[in-house]
C-alpha cells in the first residue's frame, strides 16, 4: 500500500467535494473538488515533463490557492517539494537551485496550473514508501550556508496526524490562515490540519488587521506568530466578542512574551496555546487543548516524541527522537552526523529544561548562550526580567566581545527608559553576572519573516559596544 502523503490528505477531504476549502477575502470560494482537480492537473503536467519519483520541484511565488495545488500535485507525482521564500533575492535563489537541483522551478502558480490541464491529469498518485523524501525545507542559515532538511512522507504524516488529534480538529472547524506557505508553519502545520479535517480555511494572502478581524467572525481556529497577536491586541476592534467565536488561538515560530499571553487572556478570557517546533521536526511539543496552558512553557512532547535534556543537567540542549524527525541534511553527511547522537537523537540546538510535571521550557538557542566571566548566561532568563520593566515593549539579550569578561551581557530594548536605573532594577532580580552591562534602546528589533528576532544581526551591529 502506498504511503504517499497526498493519499492520506486526500482520503480526509469531505465526501462532498463541492464543500469549500478556501474562503477568499473577496467573498468567493474554491472547493475541495477544485483543489483536487488542480493537484491532478499539476501532477499530470509534471509527469508529462519527465519529473519522476525523487525529483525536486521548486516553488517561489506569492501565496495563492494555486500554489497549494502545486504543492499537492508535486506530492501526488511522487516528487519532492521545495518551497522558497518569495522575498529571497536572485543570488539567494541561485544557491538553493544549485544545491537542490530541481527539475522544475515554478514562479507563477496560477498560470502554471491553468496551463497544466492541457497535459492531462494524473488520476492515481505515484506510490511512495514512508521513508521516501516528500519535501526539502531549507533552514535559515544564520550561522553558515542554509541546510536542506529532508522530510519524508512518513514523517510529515506522523506529525500531521498527531497535531490533528492534539488540537481537536473536526469538519466543523474553520481555520484562519494568514501565514506564509514557504515555511513549515503555514505549509505543513496549518494546511495538514485543515485537510485532515476536510474543513474550510479563511484564506488571507498575509496578515492585515481588517481582514483578520473580519475573518475571525467566521473562524474557530487561528494559527499565528507572536506578531499576529500583538497586532490584534493593538487593534480596538479586537474585542472579547470577536474572539468568542474562536475555540483555540495557537502560536509558534517565535517565543511568545508572557506579557502578551497575559494581556490576551485579560482581553479575551482565552489563553493562547503555545507550541514548539522547527524545520527539522515540524511540531515537537504543545500545550494541552484541554488543560492548563502556562505562559512561557511550550507544553509537553507530542505522542511518539522522545525528548531529553543533553548532558544530564537541569538545563541544557534539547535532544529529540521520533517518527516526525527529518532523515538527514541534503547532501551534507558530515553535518548530519554531527547533529545526531550515537543513539539516534537529533540535537536541536535549543536550550531548555523540563519541570517535574514534564512541561518543556525553552531558554533560547545554544548559539545565543552568553559566557561572561566564565559563567553561562541564558538570554531568555534576562529577557523575562527586562520585559516586565516599565517602558519596555520587548528586549533581546546578546553577548558582545568584552576584554575583561570575554562577553558582556547587552540588552537591546524596544522602548525607552533610563539605562542606569534599568540595569540597577535588573541586578535586584538577577545575579550580577547575568544583569546587562549595557542597555541599548531601539525603535524596532530585526526579525525574519516568521517574526523571530535575528540576534545574529544584533551581535554584528553591537560587536564594538565595549571597545570605547
Amino acid at each position: 500500500m502506498s504511503q504517499n502523503l497526498y493519499d492520506l490528505l486526500a482520503s480526509r477531504f469531505p465526501a462532498d467535494r463541492s464543500k469549500p476549502c478556501f474562503l477568499l477575502s473577496d467573498g468567493s470560494e474554491i472547493s475541495y473538488g477544485a483543489l483536487e482537480a488542480g493537484a491532478a492537473q499539476v501532477a499530470g503536467r509534471l509527469v508529462a515533463e519527465g519529473v519522476g519519483p525523487g525529483d525536486r520541484v521548486a516553488l517561489q511565488a506569492e501565496k495563492s490557492p494555486e500554489a497549494v495545488m502545486v504543492y499537492l500535485g508535486v506530492l501526488k507525482a511522487g516528487a519532492v517539494f521545495l518551497p522558497l521564500n518569495n522575498a529571497y533575492t536572485r543570488a539567494e535563489v541561485d544557491y538553493f537551485l544549485g544545491d537542490a537541483e530541481p527539475k522544475v522551478f515554478v514562479t507563477d502558480p496560477p498560470a502554471w496550473v491553468a496551463e497544466a490541464g492541457s497535459a492531462g491529469t494524473l488520476a492515481v498518485s505515484v506510490a511512495r514508501e514512508a521513508d521516501d523524501l516528500a519535501s526539502l525545507i531549507y533552514t535559515s542559515g544564520t550561522t553558515g550556508r542554509s541546510k536542506g532538511a529532508m522530510l519524508s512522507h512518513g514523517a510529515l504524516a506522523a506529525n500531521a496526524l498527531a497535531l490533528h488529534e492534539a488540537w481537536g480538529f473536526t469538519p466543523d472547524d474553520v481555520l484562519l490562515h494568514a501565514l506564509p506557505i514557504f515555511h513549515v508553519h503555514g505549509l505543513f502545520v496549518a494546511l495538514h490540519c485543515a485537510f485532515l479535517s476536510g474543513c474550510p480555511m479563511v484564506w488571507l494572502p498575509k496578515f492585515a488587521d481588517a481582514e483578520v478581524l473580519a475573518g475571525l467572525e467566521r473562524s474557530t481556529v487561528m494559527m499565528g506568530v507572536p506578531t499576529f497577536y500583538t497586532r490584534l491586541l493593538a487593534s480596538p476592534g479586537f474585542t472579547r466578542q470577536v474572539a468568542d467565536k474562536v475555540r483555540v488561538f495557537i502560536c509558534g515560530s517565535a517565543p511568545l512574551l508572557p506579557s502578551t499571553f497575559a494581556e490576551f487572556e485579560a482581553r479575551t478570557g482565552q489563553r493562547i496555546l503555545e507550541r514548539y517546533g522547527m524545520s527539522e521536526a515540524v511540531i515537537i511539543t504543545t500545550n494541552p487543548l484541554a488543560g492548563e496552558r502556562i505562559a512561557g512553557s511550550v507544553g509537553y512532547p507530542l505522542p511518539g516524541v522522545e525528548l531529553r535534556i543533553g548532558g544530564g543537567e537541569d538545563t541544557g540542549v534539547i535532544e529529540i527522537c521520533g517518527p516526525s524527525v527529518f532523515s538527514a541534511y541534503w547532501r551534507m553527511p558530515e553535518k548530519t552526523a554531527e547533529e545526531f547522537t550515537a543513539d539516534g537523537f537529533f540535537i536541536t540546538g535549543d536550550v531548555g529544561r523540563r519541570d517535574p510535571d514534564g512541561r518543556v521550557w525553552i531558554s533560547g538557542r545554544a548559539k545565543d548562550l552568553i559566557i561572561s566571566g566564565g559563567y553561562n548566561v541564558y538570554p531568555k532568563e534576562v529577557e523575562l526580567v527586562l520585559d516586565e520593566l516599565p517602558g519596555v515593549t520587548e528586549s533581546a539579550v546578546i553577548g558582545a566581545p568584552h576584554k575583561d569578561f570575554g562577553e558582556g551581557v547587552v540588552a537591546v530594548v524596544m522602548g525607552q527608559g533610563d539605562e542606569a536605573a534599568m540595569i540597577a532594577q535588573a541586578r535586584a532580580q538577577l545575579a550580577a553576572y547575568k544583569a546587562p552591562k549595557r542597555i541599548v534602546f531601539v525603535d524596532e528589533l530585526p526579525r525574519n519573516t516568521m517574526g523571530k528576532v535575528q540576534k545574529n544581526l544584533l551581535r554584528q551591529r553591537f560587536a564594538g559596544l565595549f571597545e570605547a
